[in-house]
């Protein structure tokens, strides 16, 4: 018997291609946060990997600082701005001291820090034929550390890590026990991660074993 769903033409997906440029960034041990910041450009929230929070109702103080810094964060622009909240007393704390924090966007394409001689980038696309611009990223907000741009290759992946290792994070120079990389894929649009400790191991498995 044909059912409906029986003669539905469904198209296979597309495939990105592998040999395609790639970001790879430090990856940040604190947590996952996100500001959401509606169309009107009127009003934001604060949220972590799993739930909108409150200065009442917090993750690491991140809504409360949030709060602090709106109308800065606001000039972010309407949408979902994703990053990693980071620094004293949350996991690594990456030596940092007096309850200091800080957040650090994940989409390094889309913004640059304005310094002197410094000025906005083309960002790449999967499309070339689409142009975007770099737009300036608030005072009080960062970006996670880019470690290479280029060609996806395993090699640039490892190279990354190496340098991690024996140099220590590019978030706070001098941290010698960084966590590890993400590779972000442009033409697939995803990331992936890499540690370089116990990268085999779930992560549940992991935040039960690690030793600090």
């Amino acid at each position: 018997m044909t059912t409906t769903t029986d003669t539905v033409f469904t198209e296979f997906p597309k495939m990105g291609r592998l040999s395609r440029e790639c970001i790879i960034t430090e990856k940040i041990d604190g947590t996952n946060a996100q500001i959401f910041i509606s169309e009107d450009g009127k009003t934001i929230r604060a949220g972590s990997r799993t739930r909108w929070i409150t200065p009442q109702d917090d993750n690491y103080g991140f809504a409360a600082w949030v709060e602090l810094h709106e109308a800065e964060l606001l000039m972010l622009g309407p949408g979902r701005h994703f990053g990693e909240w980071w620094g004293s007393g949350c996991q690594r704390g990456y030596g940092l001291s007096n309850g200091e924090k800080r957040f650090s966007l994940f989409n390094v394409s889309r913004w640059w820090v304005a310094s002197p001689g410094a000025t906005p980038q083309r960002i790449p696309t999967a499309d070339p034929r689409e142009v975007k611009w770099q737009e300036v990223l608030p005072p009080c907000v960062g970006l996670v550390p880019v470690l290479y741009r280029g060609m996806f290759t395993t090699d640039a992946c490892e190279a990354a890590l190496d340098d991690l290792r024996v140099n220590g994070s590019k978030a706070v120079p001098g941290f010698m026990f960084p966590e590890g990389i993400v590779c972000f894929h442009i033409a697939a649009n995803t990331g992936f991660k890499k540690t370089l400790l116990h990268d085999e191991v779930p992560k549940t498995t992991v935040s039960k074993t690690r030793v600090m």
